[in-house]
């Protein structure tokens, strides 16, 4: 959980959630803890209410939870608390733990918990390319997957554009395209989950810039210059992609599908953030010629 943590505990209020009919009749108390992971370098600057996140809100709404909607599960519950606080601009990641107290577990007992722990989806950009068998079925195969990834929310796919070969040795054209989503998790888990889906495609790793039946790059996590942003640069992850403010492969359609998105110029946190408008207008005519609308497809 993020290192900044504001934690309410015992948050209590008669609720009427149960699985039996006497549960929804009759009530019975029910107690919440939660825990805010959220960035609080700003409050402790300024001492300003704006800056933090008022845990007078937050347990007010605990208890229009408590007391509100009757929810066969405790599991329930505590998912919609959690989502709740998410929706807060400050708030990165939450655990909630409901108690049930008076649970009807029929021997003798303390307590009964549930406890969940949820983040704020990142955004992420995904560049896919393909060269060999049939790059379209291929590409459309790998986002029907993508789509099914647990964790992974599709939230937007560029059309196809066709790409002259960059480097390597004489192979044909490919076709690429950029996917735009969220996701929730360890980034290491995304881009294992990119390099798992390749292999079960067909994607070989022997020529570097070789033609390749798939290509899935990890270009961006996070926000550019906003608290979500990822910066890596070890061996077993480096985003942002290094060399994507090059490529117009990925500018093209990236820009085509977030006309206004931005990239940071490099993994290092002394790297610009720019518009892909600008890093694509930067591009010498020969690299952003060598990009041309590519096929229909279904995405």
């Amino acid at each position: 959980m993020t290192s900044d943590r504001i934690t309410i505990t015992g948050v209590e209020a008669i609720g009427h959630h149960g699985v039996f009919d006497h549960e929804k009749r009759d009530g019975q108390p029910f107690l919440v803890d939660v825990t805010l992971g959220c960035d609080l370098r700003a409050a402790g600057h300024s001492d300003a209410l704006a800056d933090t996140v008022n845990y007078g809100e937050v347990a007010a709404d605990i208890v229009a939870r408590i007391e509100g909607e009757p929810f066969d599960l405790i599991e329930r519950l505590a998912a919609v608390i959690a989502d709740d606080a998410l929706r807060r601009p400050l708030v990165d990641e939450v655990e909630v733990t409901v108690h049930k107290p008076q649970a009807p577990v029929g021997v003798p007992f303390g307590d009964v918990t549930v406890t969940v722990h949820r983040r704020r989806p990142v955004p992420v950009v995904v560049a896919l390319g393909a060269n060999l068998g049939d790059p379209v079925a291929t590409l459309s195969a790998a986002v029907g997957r993508l789509r099914e990834t647990p964790g992974l929310a599709v939230v937007a796919v560029s059309d196809l554009v066709e790409t002259d070969p960059v480097g390597g040795p004489d192979q044909p054209a490919y076709l690429n395209a950029v996917l735009l989503g969220t996701w929730d998790g360890p980034p290491r888990e995304l881009l294992r989950a990119l390099h798992a889906l390749e292999a079960d495609l067909g994607r070989t790793r022997e020529v570097r810039w070789g033609p390749r039946l798939l290509d899935l790059d990890l270009i961006q996590v996070g926000e550019p210059g906003g608290r979500s942003e990822v910066l890596s640069r070890d061996d077993a992850l480096t985003v942002p992609h290094p060399r994507a403010h090059e490529r117009a492969f990925v500018l093209v359609p990236w820009h085509q599908v977030a006309p206004d998105a931005h990239l940071r110029m490099g993994p290092r946190w002394s790297d610009p953030v720019v518009p892909v408008a600008d890093a694509l207008a930067d591009l010498d005519a020969s690299a952003r010629g060598g990009v041309r609308p590519g096929p229909e497809w279904p995405w």
